[in-house]
């Protein structure tokens, strides 16, 4: 612990050198004063709290917010100081909410400790005092084994192993480790490279092996996944922002308030008959007290009267939202896909709404457009184009195979292509269990059905399962030998050393010794990595035949190899040791050594795999264009691929006009060339334009033109940025969501590569593919296939805008109505600060009698039904731009506020206020001496005027009844009447005062009473109705016009016989005679065109219902 704090303190920091040193079996040097290094232990934290820190912490994050932290001012002032409220009306409501945050802020942790505790007690097996002990979290295992280690597959084989790993301190790069492990060998000391392939993450699955032994380097929190934990989302919606702007603006209306208050005061005092009035003398500390302390408690009085102005409740409703509604997407059964068994995530809920705003949706291609299911076509070798007909290489232009269905005689040429691309890769072999799982050469001497290739590429595997279909089949690999069968003849391969596929490079190599001995590199990339160190073979046919291969859509890849000379070959070993075993710069080391290897090559041939486009991907582009947001497609495939299969997925048009930002070699002839592109689209109105624009050019156009580069564009329909790296899709990202016009941008992929863009974007989707689950831990949600993009913009982001935009529109509205009657009543009580409502209504009116109405709203609504959203997506555009909570919007609804405040308290002082005397503690008796309305009374008739019309008004904003919104509804305006019956009608031995009794019975026996809370209610909201009949018939906004057919269209078919041909005629008819009577009659509309393949969908929610039906067609 002692330890623990001084690493917080930084005096004792946990890594005091670049490196780290693990003695394999604890074995520490004998001499000398050793002092062994302290590692952390083997636990994954990934909460935020602990059972001793979760109340102060939680606290503290709770208090940073400016509403929370306002009213704990307010509670404390009010604790100070004589105020006209008790303090219980903060501090009750403020409890409240910070309890509410704080269970579900628990709960969420609770699940993330509870996710630890399943990891940190996975069982596994240690090695101590030679023997297996089973123990607990501890899950650290290698991928590859130096040969050295290799053998040690028994307990007594690990005790008699000698071994240090030296490696780098933790960091959170996935793909990157440098470390050597040295190890003693009869006396001698071989020293081994380490790199990522020799790590294996934490997590991790085994395959084709039962068990393996390794070494723990990294544990627990400096595991590197550990280090990879993303703490829940810094990001913002758009409306939070303007919740907050909100908030800053009802502050100021406060302070105004209590200003002009305290000022009132003071001039209506300056009278000396109302300044010590005959009812209240001042005491002569009272008298001399100083002005400015009376004035500032006079103010800080006012601020408490009036701060419930300020809805507290407002962040834990819009919390609890956020956090319930989430469910519903992880529910929502259309975004499920069978095949893979996944459903919809979620791993924030802070963004649901900003699903509603995208503008712009970034995507990767390969794996989010496409299956990532690699399938073989077509392949040049030689300068001779191929393709695959029944197994078998065939010329381009031949429909037949050889007539006697023999395999045709392969040259030198053709058998060292196949053998190239046979042998370089880092392809595994997975056997079935009853096979065994001895030697992977054991199925050599004959194919077993049971195999199946396993590789981190889907291109590797589909190249692999290509050659064993054309006679040259890769049958295992064991580490240091690496087997292929030629037309039957097996042939071993030594594997000496692997170069690894990196993006710069873009290639990837081995080197390997022929059964003859000699030494040879076979080398696969892109043509850009390939063909510039390329000195024989036919280059310019093979750079067309890729370029023919990119037109059609395949992805292509160009194969070499070079031949080592003894001595060359002793070089590239020496150097790529050295480099190897370097602890500082590996990476800059190995770069040059691997260009050094990779040169004079002589050229094979290329191959051309295609990758099929997902479901409906076309589809989904083309609505989420009605939507009005804008595709752009970033993938790292080469120009002609990229807009191949833009164009076959309807990213880009056949109509469209192709604009291109290609190879282009410096800033000045980026420049002119972005100069005529903004020429050309100014010039062309009307035409749709696309632009691609591949890596290169794209830097430059970033680093001295990023406005004009902008302003192309923003003037495209779509773009596509081929050639990209991953940073630099990011950057792309970045440059459009910092312009200055703000739009929300929304990115989604499905690979590591996407990692950076995903976490850039405002919002991040990550699809559960086939490139690992990197993506989906990044991202903010996570879904199967592209198409499902469609419902979560179309269907739930429309859904949760509308909600949260009137939830918090009507939280403002709400409270605006209940204070400013508070406001009003000082001018008739010489701005005494005298309450007008009882303090237990003033805490109970956000917590008790209108929380839930707006809540279950917000989590229910809808404006109409998810099928008429997906089928019109330009209802999107409805709600762009935050149009829901602009100013135009903020200030209708706080002007209506006003106005209804200003109708409460006017209209009950009006009727009720007339001919009356006040008497006694503040009971109003007319000349006859009957009992008619106090104070207390009048304010009580304010309040229940004021909770069923703030009620009712959010029911006439509901489209969507359920259950649940009649329930929340009338029972919370019953409710109020039930608990002020029982609040008023008992005397409460606790409270010092008993205002409120027998008020609220009194006011019921009234029927004048009665009359005014009717007209005041139906003066408040008859011309709101009036309002949106009238903007509905004359301004109908889209969503409003969708409403209105969605209904007709429910009218019209009023049987499961409408659903068939035949009744057709009959719903017909129906359909005009209504529309007559609705004085609508329109000809074109009152017909409809049914077809059998129609779907029927049962639960459609219209005016009337259809019968039950058993079938899902109609």
């Amino acid at each position: 612990m002692i330890r623990w704090i001084r690493q917080q303190l930084g005096f004792d920091p946990p890594h005091q050198s670049d490196t780290r040193t693990v003695y394999i079996a604890n074995k520490f040097p004998q001499h000398g004063h050793y002092i062994p290094q302290r590692f952390a232990d083997n636990r994954i934290i990934s909460s935020k709290y602990t059972i001793w820190n979760f109340v102060p912490k939680n606290l503290f994050e709770q208090f940073r917010r400016i509403a929370n932290f306002y009213f704990l001012i307010i509670f404390l002032v009010q604790l100070m100081i004589d105020t006209p409220t008790s303090p219980i009306t903060s501090g009750l409501p403020l409890f409240f909410v910070i309890t509410v945050t704080a269970i579900k802020q628990g709960y969420e942790d609770w699940l993330r400790h509870k996710a630890d505790n399943e990891v940190n007690g996975a069982p596994v097996f240690v090695v101590r005092s030679g023997s297996l002990v089973q123990t607990r979290s501890k899950n650290i295992r290698t991928h590859f084994a130096v040969p050295e280690t290799a053998v040690s597959q028994t307990v007594s084989r690990l005790e008699s192993l000698q071994a240090v790993v030296e490696c780098q301190q933790p960091e959170a790069d996935l793909y990157r480790f440098v470390g050597r492990m040295t190890v003693t060998q009869q006396g001698e000391e071989i020293v081994r490279p380490l790199g990522p392939e020799n790590l294996l993450l934490r997590g991790a699955r085994l395959k084709n092996t039962k068990e393996i032994f390794g070494v723990a380097v990294y544990t627990g929190m400096e595991a590197k996944m550990a280090l990879n934990y993303k703490c829940k989302s810094q990001k913002r919606s758009a409306v939070e922002k303007s919740m907050n702007t909100f908030l800053i603006i009802y502050l100021g209306i406060l302070l105004f308030e209590a200003v002009l208050s305290t000022i009132l005061k003071y001039a209506w005092q300056a009278e000396n008959k109302w300044n010590e009035p005959f009812y209240n003398e001042k005491t002569d500390q009272e008298r001399n007290s100083s002005q400015i302390l009376k004035f500032i408690s006079d103010f800080l009085a006012f601020l408490v009267l009036y701060n419930f102005i300020i809805p507290i409740s407002l962040y834990v409703t819009v919390e609890l939202q956020k956090f319930l509604g989430s469910f519903f997407i992880g529910w929502d059964l259309d975004l499920y896909h069978e095949e893979s068994d996944q459903k919809a995530q979620v791993n924030t809920s802070d963004l649901n709404e900003e699903l509603g705003q995208v503008e712009y949706v970034f995507t990767d291609k390969t794996g989010t457009l496409t299956e990532n299911e690699m399938q073989f076509r077509e392949c040049s070798i030689n300068g001779i184009k191929y393709q695959e007909i029944n197994g078998k290489l065939v010329p381009e232009g031949m429909t037949e195979d050889t007539p006697d269905g023999s395999v045709p005689c392969l040259n030198r040429e053709h058998e060292l292509f196949l053998k190239a691309v046979s042998l370089c890769h880092t392809v595994q072999i997975s056997y079935d269990q009853t096979d065994g799982l001895g030697d992977p050469f054991s199925h050599a001497n004959g194919f077993s059905s049971q195999m199946e290739y396993y590789a981190s590429s889907p291109d590797e595997k589909a190249l692999v399962e290509a050659t064993k279909r054309m006679g040259v089949m890769f049958t295992g690999s064991n580490g240091e030998n690496m087997e292929i069968k030629t037309f039957g003849k097996a042939e071993k391969y030594k594997l000496l050393h692997v170069l690894e596929f990196d993006a710069n490079r873009r290639r990837m190599s081995v080197i390997l010794q022929t059964p003859s001995g000699e030494k040879v590199l076979f080398t696969k990339g892109a043509e850009s990595a390939i063909l510039p160190y390329a000195k024989s073979g036919e280059i310019e046919k093979t750079r067309v035949h890729v370029d023919e291969f990119a037109l059609k859509g395949l992805r292509t890849l160009v194969v070499a190899c070079r031949h080592f000379s003894v001595d060359e070959y002793k070089e590239v070993d020496r150097r790529l040791h050295e480099a190897r075993t370097a602890l500082q710069q590996r990476e800059e080391r190995l770069a040059d050594v691997f260009n050094f290897i990779e040169k004079d090559l002589e050229l094979l041939g290329a191959t051309g795999v295609e990758d099929k486009l997902q479901d409906k991907v076309q589809e989904t582009i083309e609505a989420l264009r009605l939507a009005g947001i804008k595709v752009w497609v970033l993938t790292g495939d080469k120009h002609e691929t990229a807009v191949s299969v833009s164009l076959s997925c309807g990213h880009f048009h056949r109509t469209m006009n192709i604009l291109e930002l290609v190879q282009q070699k410096s800033d000045n002839e980026c420049a002119e060339q972005l100069r005529r592109l903004a020429r050309r689209i100014k010039d062309d109105h009307v035409i749709q334009h696309g632009l691609v624009v591949d890596g290169a050019s794209l830097s430059l156009a970033l680093r001295e033109h990023e406005k004009l580069f902008m302003e192309v564009c923003k003037n495209c329909s779509a773009v596509l940025c081929c050639r990209m790296a991953p940073l630099q899709k990011a950057k792309v990202v970045r440059l459009l969501k910092t312009s200055p016009e703000k739009p929300i941008t929304l990115a989604i992929g499905d690979g590591a590569n996407d990692v950076s863009m995903i976490q850039e974007a405002h919002v991040g989707i990550g699809i559960m593919g086939k490139e690992g689950r990197q993506a989906v831990r990044n991202s903010d949600y996570a879904v199967a296939r592209f198409k499902f993009l469609a419902k979560l913009l179309l269907v739930h982001g429309h859904f949760y805008y509308i909600r949260i935009a009137t939830l918090v529109q009507y939280f403002f509205y709400k409270n605006v109505c209940f204070i400013t009657p508070q406001f009003l009543y000082q001018f008739f009580c010489l701005f005494s600060q005298q309450t007008l409502y009882d303090s237990v209504y003033l805490t109970l009116y956000n917590i008790c009698f209108t929380s839930l109405p707006i809540l279950v709203y917000s989590l229910f609504e809808q404006l109409v039904h998810p099928h008429v959203l997906q089928s019109k997506p330009a209802l999107y555009r409805d709600i762009s731009k935050n149009s829901l909570l602009s100013f135009k919007t903020f200030l209708y609804w706080t002007l209506l506020g006003f106005c209804h405040a200003f109708i409460f308290f006017f209209g009950s002082y009006i009727l009720m206020g007339e001919d009356t005397t006040l008497m006694g503690n503040g009971q109003i008796l007319r000349a006859s001496r009957q009992l008619m309305f106090g104070n207390w009374t009048f304010g009580t008739l304010v309040f229940t005027v004021m909770v069923i019309t703030v009620t009712l008004k959010l029911a006439l904003e509901t489209h969507f009844w359920t259950w649940m919104n009649h329930f929340v509804t009338w029972g919370s305006i019953t409710f109020y009447f039930i608990f002020s019956l029982f609040y008023g009608g008992i005397i409460w031995p606790f409270l010092h005062t008993q205002d409120m009794y027998f008020v609220f019975v009194q006011l019921l026996s009234s029927g004048s009473a009665w009359f005014a809370i009717i007209i005041i209610i139906v003066t408040c909201l008859f011309p709101d109705v009036i309002k949106k009949v009238f903007y509905r018939h004359l301004q109908p906004t889209s969503t409003q016009k969708s409403q209105f057919i969605e209904a007709y269209q429910g009218i019209r078919c009023v049987d499961s016989m409408c659903c068939f041909s035949e009744g057709q005629n009959a719903c017909s008819r129906l359909g005009r005679l209504v529309e007559r009577m609705m004085g609508r009659c329109d000809p074109a509309r009152a017909t409809r065109s049914w077809s059998n393949s129609d779907t029927f969908f049962s639960n459609d929610r219209s005016i009337l219902t259809l019968s039950p039906m058993e079938v899902s067609h109609c």
